[in-house]
């Protein structure tokens, strides 16, 4: 009994949190229920579901047509004011909840409650952002719909096929391995992707640079350089979005390590943390110094759908020749020879040279030269990134991002002597 009424507890409460959502929206355009109406759906749901063992499932079914019959009407009503039918799929989401709040036999019953409120909440969620999902899509070209569709193909049928051994000189070409990676990066250059194309520079120099960070922090470095060349006046202000992307930059390496080799995650924390922590703090100081001015940099950064298959074929790649180098350089020279390829890699990637690194670590490396390797790399990519401002956007420009991220490596190669 008593799980019984908690199971009808849990039901109602997911239908509150939905037809919260939908009240709000109903300021808008009129809808067929609201917060009572969602309630009621969901412990229909649920009391079809507890009475299953009497009655047998044809009650859920019944129960599930008359509800279906119901919104049907209800949609043949308002049609003509608000033609969607987000609100009747949410309910039929929401007698679904009721019926798996209610079924013991489904999950556990904790699991089962916590899986109830996730779906209420991302349901709710979904219905609440659909301003900001619908302008996303309004800054979606085809390409990047091609470029998506044909990556998610790729990785779903091409990916599962490559063999999972090793290859060549040393072992060190694994296909599976290659594409695998190649997509990790892939998904977390898109998220940034997404994030800029949403935000877009006008929404904020510092979570512009955040947000384009994860994607290409060279790209944002180029184009706001490019930007304060133009305009001298806003050097300052183009600091905040390069300095902003490199310490997205550093904080980027600390997940893909994570995502591949957690054991390696303790020794390069600290290191990558301060060097964030700089980097980013500079910029957010910069940024609130300077955010009254009137003008702002307008450009878009230029970068490309990171699920471009050119753009994916290349970066792979581009991993397995770092890899084969590093391998090669680790044979022969020992961890000094990873030190010298990460410094020579890094100049121009610090995504494949620190996955290579990773890779080494896992097939026997020392955690300690791993993280010098990586630290390195990521010194090598930021003081590069230092000379293109400083080359590109002029000596204000390169004097005040060349600062900040000179500071950010001494606090991270300080905390690694450290810690050594």
């Amino acid at each position: 009994m008593r799980e019984a009424l908690l199971s009808l507890l849990v039901a109602v409460a997911a239908g509150a949190l939905i037809g919260a959502e939908r009240q709000q929206a109903q300021a808008q355009a009129r809808d067929f229920g609201g917060i009572r109406t969602f309630p009621l759906v969901s412990l229909v749901g649920a009391l079809g579901a507890l009475a299953r063992p009497a009655f047998g499932p044809w009650l859920v079914l019944v129960l599930l047509a008359a509800v279906t019959g119901l919104l049907a009407i209800s949609h043949a009503r308002t049609a003509s004011e608000d033609p969607g039918v987000s609100s009747e799929i949410a309910a039929l989401v929401t007698f679904a909840l009721g019926v798996i709040a209610a079924s013991p036999d489904l999950l556990p019953t904790g699991s089962r409650y916590l899986l109830v409120a996730a779906i209420a909440g991302l349901t709710m969620a979904l219905l609440a952002l659909k301003r900001a999902l619908h302008g996303f899509i309004a800054t979606v070209s085809t390409d990047d719909v091609y470029a998506t569709a044909k990556f998610v193909v790729l990785a779903a049928v091409v990916l599962p096929t490559l063999p999972n051994r090793a290859f060549g000189p040393f072992g060190a070409i694994n296909p599976f391995k290659v594409g695998m990676l190649t997509a990790l990066i892939a998904g977390l250059s898109f998220t940034g992707y997404v994030a800029t194309r949403v935000l877009g520079t006008q929404r904020g120099l510092l979570v512009t640079g955040l947000a384009g960070g994860l994607v290409s922090s060279t790209a944002v470095t180029l184009t706001f350089a490019a930007r304060a060349r133009e305009l001298p006046a806003i050097a300052s202000l183009c600091t905040v979005t390069i300095v902003a992307a490199s310490a997205t930059m550093f904080a980027r390496v600390l997940v893909v390590v994570g995502a591949v080799d957690q054991p390696l995650m303790p020794p390069l924390l600290w290191p990558l943390i301060a060097m964030t922590a700089v980097g980013g703090g500079v910029a957010v100081l910069i940024h609130l110094r300077d955010r009254g001015d009137a003008e702002r940099p307008s450009r878009e950064i230029p970068l490309r759908n990171p699920f471009e298959l050119a753009s994916a074929l290349k970066f792979g790649a581009l991993y397995a020749v770092v890899l084969l180098g590093a391998k090669a350089a680790e044979h022969y020279l020992g961890h000094r020879g990873v030190y010298v390829s990460a410094l020579v890699a890094g100049l121009a990637d610090v995504d494949a040279i620190t996955l290579s690194i990773a890779e080494l670590h896992r097939g026997g490396l020392s955690a300690s030269s791993a993280t010098t390797g990586i630290v390195l790399a990521v010194c090598a990519n930021t003081v590069v990134k230092a000379g293109l401002a400083a080359s590109i956007g002029g000596r204000a420009l390169g004097v005040r991002v060349g600062g900040a991220l000179l500071g950010a490596l001494a606090a991270g190669l300080l905390v690694l002597a450290l810690i050594r």
